[in-house]
């Protein structure tokens, strides 16, 4: 099965109103990401194939799920799942950041050639940056765990806002960790099915709640 044809299987499995157009861009961003892979180690990940699972339908099922204006993807990498959603919903301000050079100038290269002009890069370490406003969605794939995920972003998370977090298995700990320490219990918890794929996959929904970390 070809690349194009594993992508759009699990769209539509997924329930995922995404047209063919962006569906080629998706495409296209995934074939710059294995060029540059073959010098630059963006990713573990080598297989073709497993790429449209593990990075575009992985990034794609949070869909759903957003539902505001600007969102800050921290630890992005290659771009997940932040290029992804920026493909796909045009509408939204979509900001990424990481603090690897090599991984920033692959990020500039795919909003140049793609054209997408919701997306914004960054580069340095989160807590260091200061971006002329706030985001009322802040979301991590595997960045870090909650606690540190939610003190390194907490100035940069609106008071109206949210954190997502985008985690494997249920993490029970962290979550446990999370409220003694700040007292954010989630607002929810909800497991995610990604097409092709059997591993748990869970996001984590953290309500902004102000924290006294002096």
């Amino acid at each position: 099965m070809s690349q194009s044809a594993i992508l759009a299987k699990g769209i539509a499995e997924a329930g995922l109103p995404i047209a063919e157009q962006k569906q080629q861009k998706l495409l296209a961003y995934l074939a710059l990401m294995q060029k540059w892979n073959k010098v630059h180690n963006l990713t573990a990940v080598r297989d073709a194939d497993e790429m449209v699972t593990l990075h575009l339908l992985d990034s794609l099922v949070v869909l759903p799920f957003v539902d505001g204006k600007a969102l800050l993807d921290v630890g992005s990498g290659a771009g997940l799942p932040g290029i992804p959603l920026a493909i796909c919903l045009p509408d939204l301000k979509v900001t990424v950041i990481d603090s690897n050079n090599k991984k920033v100038s692959f990020m500039r290269q795919a909003k140049a050639e793609l054209g997408i002009d919701n997306l914004e890069v960054l580069g340095g370490r989160v807590e260091e940056i200061a971006p002329n406003h706030k985001f009322d969605m802040v979301i991590s794939r595997a960045f870090s765990d909650l606690d540190l995920f939610i003190s390194l972003t907490h100035q940069l998370c609106d008071v109206q806002g949210k954190w997502l977090a985008m985690k494997g298995v249920y993490p029970e700990a962290e979550l446990v960790e999370l409220e003694k320490k700040t007292g954010i219990t989630p607002s929810k918890v909800k497991e995610l099915k990604v097409p092709g794929l059997t591993a748990q996959r869970h996001l984590v929904f953290l309500p902004f709640k102000n924290i006294d970390r002096h």
